[in-house]
């Protein structure tokens, strides 16, 4: 330890404390401040301190006449050269701070003295810091998520939904949008007084495998039946609210008291689709989610101007959000024809824009905006019971997250004016069109061009429905109720009998047990009549059990057809349709559309 690190040389730096001895050739660590070395030697001066002393402690009094202290050393000072001693040189100038010693030729030279290992000190300081500010976050984390979860307000699905969306399974939520005019400022939009009906109703499926998505948008005004309403009461009762015919779907909620779970109940009557989860969103929703991710962009293919939703815009790409959002999705008497048609098709747009928007870069790396649409998110929407914490939230957004705008489909269900009107206020079903778009839904199909994927039945099981068939006369088929409704097994007898041609058939009553799908087995010899019963009922090569056959009432032999759960009715195909059918209006996400 030098003397300055012991708290002796006061200012002096401590390479100042090494003296040159003239007879070794070697530096000396001069510890003591005010003994002198054993052998005087030239020295360079110290200054002095306050006091007037040197760096060693002496006054200017011990100098001598000629101003040179008793040890030979020069006064505070002065500049003049020390002695020399004889053949010797005088210690090069002290290096500068982070210059390399140089030892005196053939002399050995200092030795640096061992510095402490500087990077594992940083490391050490970083680990621990970051230890603490992981700890810190997490403890934030918690409170957050607690603020986040207070933010919801969810009301019971009575019932009315699956009970909650599963990884693995096709996804369905209904999305509602509603005019109740709720909060700030929002009293000025048209009826102030409403009790908040259905006015925007979006069907969100998505697929299994989640390589595409379907948005349908039900009509506000679409004519249709309304189902009985269980519905639970605060006290925890529960009061059942009366269905009615023939009447608009957007009374499927506010009116009679209606609760979200209605919508979903009348959705489910409409479609066969019995949604997973619901949402529901007021105008503040579209204001506080715009807002939160800075704004969408979206396109008009003239300029609009709407005193009803007060949307004044000229023609071509326009930013919006807050209180112009809002104006964009409520405007139809400016776009299109004027009425409700017109203004989903802007709803779809928008929606498109937002999801462009959530899915961009500029939204998911900026954690500001990803805290604030999970702020505006959280206190705009009311869920169903199910989906009340934000760990479920997040759950559904990582499945959602998984969509390609380009395979999201927007479309409407198919409709047609009202026949019974003469000044045309409602539309009803399509018939045949409305029903095809319902069953490519519910059964996963896609209607975007999405890259196939591979098939789960072998070439092995596509050759079974391959090769010749016989008439259907010759087929013989016991018929067991393996799991289907009662009275299936006779149900599909009659139908066999009756309309397919398949007289050698009977009904054998029920199976040993349940099974969920339907199966038929048969003898290798008789395949050429389970093809042709696998043609006509629609079933496919894995349905198809080779196996052997069983004996019929008559002691022919016979194959078996086992219903199971599946069993879509008499008469009706097991085949499920492989391709979206036509609609008139379908955009997907990922492209811009022009309101006209």
């Amino acid at each position: 330890m030098d003397a300055q690190s012991r708290g002796r040389a006061d200012n002096i730096d401590p390479a100042d404390q090494w003296v040159l001895n003239p007879n070794t050739g070697e530096y000396e660590l001069r510890l003591t401040p005010s003994g002198a070395q054993s052998v005087p030697g030239p020295r360079r001066s110290a200054p002095a301190d306050a006091g007037g002393r040197g760096a060693r402690g002496r006054s200017a009094d011990s100098r001598g006449a000629d101003g040179r202290s008793a040890d030979g050393r020069g006064a505070e000072g002065r500049t003049a050269a020390p002695e020399r001693a004889p053949g010797r040189d005088v210690p090069a100038p002290r290096r500068r701070r982070g210059e390399p010693e140089e030892p005196l030729p053939g002399r050995r030279g200092r030795r640096p003295a061992k510095k402490k290992n500087k990077a594992k000190r940083v490391v050490l300081w970083t680990g621990g810091t970051m230890a603490f500010v992981l700890l810190a976050a997490a403890g934030s984390a918690y409170l957050y998520i607690e603020h986040l979860n207070n933010n919801i307000e969810s009301v019971s699905d009575d019932g009315a939904s699956t009970g909650g969306f599963s990884k693995g399974k096709a996804i369905n939520i209904l999305l509602i949008g509603t005019d109740k005019r709720t909060g700030k400022g929002n009293d000025k939009y048209g009826d102030k007084d409403s009790v908040g009906h259905a006015d925007t109703t979006i069907l969100l499926h998505v697929a299994k495998d989640r390589s595409n998505a379907t948005a349908l948008s039900i009509p506000r005004d679409l004519i249709t039946d309304i189902p009985d309403c269980p519905t639970k009461q605060a006290d925890g009762t529960e009061k059942v609210i009366a269905g009615t015919t023939g009447v608009r779907f957007n009374t499927s909620l506010g009116q009679d008291e209606r609760t979200p779970s209605c919508v979903a109940r009348t959705v489910t009557e409409l479609t066969g689709i019995k949604p997973d989860n619901f949402m529901v969103a007021d105008f503040n929703a579209v204001k506080t989610l715009t807002t939160a991710v800075g704004g969408v962009d979206v396109c008009l293919g003239k300029d609009i101007n709407d005193p009803d939703s007060h949307l004044n815009l000229k023609k071509g790409m326009r930013h919006i959000e807050g209180e112009t959002a809002l104006a964009f999705v409520r405007t139809r008497h400016a776009v299109g024809f004027g009425g409700d048609l017109s203004r989903i098709t802007l709803q779809q747009q928008f929606l498109s824009a937002l999801m462009r928007k959530l899915k961009s870069n500029d939204t998911l790396t900026s954690p500001t905006k990803m805290m604030k649409v999970a702020e505006a998110g959280t206190k705009a929407l009311t869920v169903d019971s199910n989906l009340d914490s934000i760990g479920k939230l997040k759950d559904l957004g990582l499945e959602l997250g998984k969509l390609n705008p380009k395979n999201l489909t927007f479309t409407t269900v198919p409709v047609d004016d009202n026949p019974a009107e003469t000044v045309k206020a409602t539309v009803v079903l399509r018939p045949g069109a409305a029903q095809q778009v319902f069953d490519a839904i519910k059964n996963d199909v896609s209607f975007t061009a999405v890259k196939a994927k591979k098939k789960k039945e072998s070439a092995a099981l596509a050759a079974r429905l391959k090769g010749t068939k016989s008439a259907a006369s010759e087929v013989r088929v016991r018929i067991l109720n393996g799991g289907a409704e009662s009275g299936s097994a006779q149900a599909e007898l009659s139908y066999l009998q009756n309309d397919a041609g398949v007289l050698k058939s009977e009904n054998a009553g029920n199976a040993d047990g349940e099974q969920a799908k339907t199966t038929l087995e048969y003898a290798p010899d008789q395949a050429d009549q389970a093809r042709r019963l696998a043609a006509i009922l629609g079933l496919s090569g894995a349905q198809m059990k080779p196996g052997k056959s069983v004996t019929n009432d008559q002691g022919l032999p016979a194959m078996t057809l086992t219903l199971g759960k599946d069993f879509p009715g008499a008469g009706k195909s097991y085949s499920a349709p492989t391709k979206a059918p036509d609609v008139d209006n379908k955009t997907t996400a990922d492209k811009v559309e022009c309101a006209k």
